[in-house]
């Protein structure tokens, strides 16, 4: 009976930012290096709103983060990354949805917010989650690092 062990994966958080595709960046050159799977994952939620409810019944938010989501992939790393990718988008806070794409990953890679010379030194809301929750090891990207 043959043992195959399945490919590695790797999971990085998209929003668009810069940050983010620091993020992309750095995981799709280490899912070469590794020969892993890519899984680029972006959350999307109805937006939140205080008093009149909204109509939001002609509003296709999830076609709106997956089109959001092939277009930063595409833009970041080509047509032709090298590495098999397999986008995904799910509705939810983006740290918990990270953290549970991440369940079954052999890394999670997040962007980081800070903007400035002190924050810049913080972890985001979303990082900070992902580093203290996710089952596998996380790595966080400034924009200023690839």
């Amino acid at each position: 009976m043959s043992s195959q062990a399945s490919p590695s994966l790797i999971v990085v958080g998209v929003d668009g930012s810069e940050s983010s595709r620091a993020a992309l960046r750095w995981a799709a050159h280490q899912a070469r290096l590794t020969g892993a799977e890519l899984r680029p994952v972006q959350a999307w939620r109805l937006p939140v709103t205080y008093g009149m409810p909204v109509d939001y019944s002609d509003a296709d938010f999830e076609k709106q983060a997956r089109e959001s989501l092939r277009r930063t992939v595409e833009e970041t790393l080509g047509e032709h990354p090298g590495v098999p990718v397999a986008p995904q988008v799910v509705e939810g806070h983006p740290a918990a949805v990270l953290a549970e794409a991440a369940q079954n990953a052999d890394l999670l890679v997040v962007g980081s917010h800070g903007h400035g010379a002190f924050t810049g030194m913080l972890l985001g809301s979303v990082s900070n989650h992902c580093v203290h929750h996710a089952t596998c090891p996380v790595l966080v990207v400034r924009a200023d690092m690839t």
